[in-house]
């Protein structure tokens, strides 16, 4: 078993149970918020430069980076179809839109530049676009003792067969695959089951303003991993936390003003 794999084995149940019980106790936004950080795909693209090289790794960066299109559309379309339907059309329409901008992404190819400024355009784009609700309204309910062990098993699980299959589909479509938004889609299939469809909006909310740091984070690996790898990811590191306490600011900013009204 590589260190990719153990890794994720690893950090997958442990990110998706903090997210839970963050989401349970500040908010759902923030348990999507959470979720945002490359804890994921940053690693894939560490160990790829540690053995390949921080020029070969670029490739796998600027993928990821691009999958951050699929993205948006899995967050659009899970936020309007969850307003007329219940989370199994939700969640399949929304995973498949994903994969289906995932395999065009596959053969199209954008400079860093234009890229990232793209990305940051579509998430503005998709948090204007998502349904207009209350932030931090939900309806109480008994949270079987199951939940938590359920959520934490199902997404490693999910990432488990995500990780085996990723050597088999090149580079490129690698990094556009470790974006597939396993943990989001668990902890907003939850929120939309126990506590209705405004609640997954708000972990959708969360994820989407958590992504700008995602951009950051690869844009900083984009421009340094093939001057030094070290350098990139601590200058990724960082660029993504000040994003994230940005953002991390304006969401208690807008629950906070809701819940003065």
């Amino acid at each position: 078993m590589d260190n990719t794999l153990i890794l994720k084995l690893v950090l997958t149940p442990v990110l998706i149970g903090g997210a839970s019980l963050a989401g349970r106790k500040w908010g759902h936004a923030v348990s999507g918020w959470i979720v945002a950080f490359p804890l994921t795909s940053g690693p894939v693209v560490f160990f790829i430069a540690l053995a390949h090289g921080g020029n070969f790794a670029l490739n796998t960066s600027l993928g990821i980076m691009s999958g951050g299109f699929s993205l948006a559309i899995f967050a659009l379309s899970y936020a309007w179809v969850a307003v007329k339907y219940k989370w199994p059309v939700a969640v399949f329409v929304s995973i498949g839109l994903f994969l289906l901008t995932t395999f065009i992404l596959k053969s199209i190819f954008i400079p860093l530049w234009p890229l990232f400024f793209s990305i940051l355009a579509v998430f503005a784009l998709t948090l204007f676009l998502m349904p207009k609700h209350k932030a931090g309204v939900t309806e109480e309910v008994e949270v079987p003792h199951w939940d938590l062990p359920a959520r934490m098993i199902i997404t490693t699980l999910f990432v488990f067969l995500l990780t085996e299959l990723a050597p088999l589909t090149g580079a490129r479509l690698a990094g556009l695959l470790s974006t597939l938004p396993i943990m989001t889609a668990t902890l907003t299939v939850f929120a939309h089951h126990q506590h209705g469809h405004a609640s997954a909006n708000e972990v959708i909310r969360g994820l989407v303003m958590g992504l700008f740091s995602f951009a950051f984070f690869y844009l900083a690996l984009s421009l340094l991993l093939p001057i030094n790898i070290a350098l990139a990811f601590i200058s990724a590191i960082i660029a993504s936390l000040v994003v994230q306490g940005i953002a991390l600011w304006l969401i208690q900013n807008r629950n906070n003003t809701v819940s003065a009204f």
